[in-house]
């Protein structure tokens, strides 16, 4: 089995296919008609976020205002509005400053954004007050994604209230204040062929890396030491971030959810759980693999292994056209709750799971959901359900599955040989026209790929 890791495909030094200008203003042409004849929507970009003192995050642009512009800056505001004459994609962005961009970079400026970014008009930010009440004129509904920001929120109401002072000479203000996530978060859920070749990316960038620090692992190391091993793989490819804070959990850290300090030696005969995964172009991946610290997995290690891949296999099964989202959920509880029943961790036999799932007796050792959107954030966006009812699956929708088991160390119902052993398995699937794609595929998952890739 690792001969065939071994010999795949180098990966690409830079991507296929990236979002091309015709696909934003198809995006934004699309959520033009959704807003109506009477509508208007304003979004802006995501603030600089401080560190410490002076130095300031890595600048990560909002996804949203990503998805609709590409735009990469900070301090700007994009205001669609239907059917205006002057142009219905209007930009406020920071003007070209030589000084400012010797220091900072390079800004597009009012003039870039009409050229490179689809604008059909821009206006210097410091502009926002006074040109951004006459975009408001006449316009019933204002689509906006309230209660992010306080002072934009302030600011949207003193420009609404401009409007309004208006009234005696004919001018019409919003009367109705609309999330704009509706709108958008629905449009973002239905991931493009562009995208999905920008995810199989990431996917295969990050798969890599988790193999290289599979072979990397021994113990003595730190676990962050396998982080950086990771971060290292992921940029030699092109993905520079994270696409979320990775986990690395030797022994009963991985019994951790949500473990950050990474500041623990690998022992031998530990397992390592291992979350992690890169950001490409703005669309993420997450990779969940979990293996023996040496190499080997123990014989009370390969049964829970072999148990969350069986109810892993399972979900996936259930990620096809027309299937409700909680139904891999429930594959996974199923299986994994028999499995339990059989190893001596929940009691009754077989003719009790049923009631074992309905009294969710499986939760103090699988207490999450098996999977969420995936997309350019890791937890992405789109209602789970509609009308009441888990919504479906449809082709285009990508999603992560990933079921575990915790036996945290000081459950003392739990036999001594399981105790302190965490470990979850997670992939990324795109649902198909017929079926499924998992996009991680190359990341080894099986007991025997894992004991070979480790050992070559």
């Amino acid at each position: 089995m690792a001969a065939n890791h071994a010999t795949l495909p180098p990966i690409p030094s830079s991507p296929a296919a990236a979002i091309t200008p015709a696909e934003y203003r198809r995006r934004r042409r699309h959520l033009l008609a959704a807003l109506g004849e009477t509508g208007v929507a304003l979004l802006a970009t995501a603030p600089e976020r401080v560190r410490n003192g002076h130095t300031h995050y890595p600048y990560r642009q909002s996804s949203d205002f990503s998805y609709l512009t590409g735009f990469p800056e900070p301090e700007a505001l994009l205001v669609l509005v239907p059917g205006r004459q002057e142009g219905e994609v209007v930009f406020f962005c920071r003007p070209r400053d030589p000084e400012r961009e010797r220091w900072e970079g390079h800004r597009a400026g009012v003039e870039g954004v009409v050229e490179r970014y689809g604008a059909d008009q821009a206006f210097p930010i410091a502009a926002l007050d006074e040109e951004l009440p006459n975009l408001l004129h006449d316009r019933d509904q204002l689509h906006y994604p309230f209660g992010q920001d306080p002072d934009l929120d302030a600011r949207v109401m003193t420009w609404i209230r401009a409007v309004r002072a208006q009234a005696r000479a004919g001018v019409r203000a919003p009367t109705a204040l609309v999330n704009l996530d509706a709108l958008l978060h629905e449009a973002r859920l239905f991931k493009s062929k562009a995208e999905v070749r920008l995810m199989r990316r990431a996917a295969r960038v990050s798969a890599a890396a988790h193999r290289q620090v599979m072979r990397f692992c021994q113990p003595g190391r730190w676990e962050y030491e396998l982080e950086a091993e990771f971060a290292r793989a992921c940029a030699a490819s092109g993905s520079r971030f994270h696409a979320y804070p990775p986990i690395v959990g030797g022994g009963a850290n991985g019994c951790i959810l949500h473990y950050a300090a990474n500041d623990q030696r690998l022992k031998d005969g530990d397992l390592v759980l291992i979350d992690a995964g890169g950001e490409l172009e703005g669309y993420a991946a997450d990779i969940t693999r979990t293996y023996p610290v040496n190499g080997r997995f123990t014989p009370p290690q390969r049964e829970l292994y072999e148990l969350v891949l069986a109810a892993q296999a399972a979900a996936i099964a259930k990620v096809v056209p027309g299937n409700r989202w909680i139904e891999p959920h429930e594959a996974a509880v199923k299986t994994l709750t028999r499995g339990l029943v059989e190893l001596g961790l929940l009691p009754g036999g077989r003719k009790a799971v049923p009631k074992l799932i309905r009294d969710e007796a499986y939760k103090p050792y699988f207490m999450h959901r098996t999977g969420h959107w995936l997309g350019m954030d890791v937890h992405d966006v789109g209602d789970y359900k509609r009308g009441g009812d888990w919504r479906r699956f449809e082709p285009g929708m990508a999603l992560t599955v990933e079921p575990g088991l915790y036996l945290a160390p000081e459950r003392e119902e739990v036999p001594e040989r399981f105790r302190g052993i965490g470990i979850r398995i997670e992939d990324d699937l795109v649902v198909t026209a017929d079926g499924h794609e998992v996009l991680t595929h190359q990341a080894p998952k099986t007991v025997a790929e894992i004991e070979a890739w480790m050992s070559a």
